[in-house]
């Protein structure tokens, strides 16, 4: 791969519309860890808030995802790499903010009534995706 499309890539992942129009990977690797990202996100969107008691899981995530996201990120910027590789470091990114956005999206109050009315036990598998990157 060039230095020119280094920068393409580079540029594309770095654009606030990145995420617009791409497709949702299903899975995402943070790490070592294959998440299910697609499935993350559709549970996300049911959720209309936060309760306290997970607000620093999310915080958490989120710390995590966009430390992977800065390494990720350097990688693409400095190792050499084939053209196959850059654009899958770049598709992981775009997951990696798919998912922030997801999660930053949950700032609404009133998931906590919903809550403590069993609604929990519909968002186990969001709960379970952020633990995941947490460990």
């Amino acid at each position: 791969m060039d230095e020119s499309e280094r920068q393409e890539l580079l540029e594309d992942v770095n654009r606030q519309s990145a995420t617009v129009g791409r497709s949702i990977p299903d899975t995402l690797t943070v790490g070592d860890e294959e998440l299910p990202l697609e499935e993350f996100l559709i549970e996300t969107r049911k959720v209309d808030g936060i309760p306290d008691d997970l607000k620093p899981l999310v915080r958490d995530t989120q710390r995590k995802l966009s430390q992977e996201r800065e390494r990720l990120v350097e990688r693409l910027e400095s190792e050499p790499l084939e053209r196959e590789a850059a654009e899958e470091i770049a598709d992981t990114i775009v997951g990696i903010d798919r998912a922030l956005n997801a999660l930053r999206s949950l700032r609404r109050d009133g998931f906590a009534a919903e809550t403590k009315s069993a609604s929990l036990d519909d968002h186990k598998r969001w709960v379970e995706f952020m633990q995941s990157v947490r460990d």
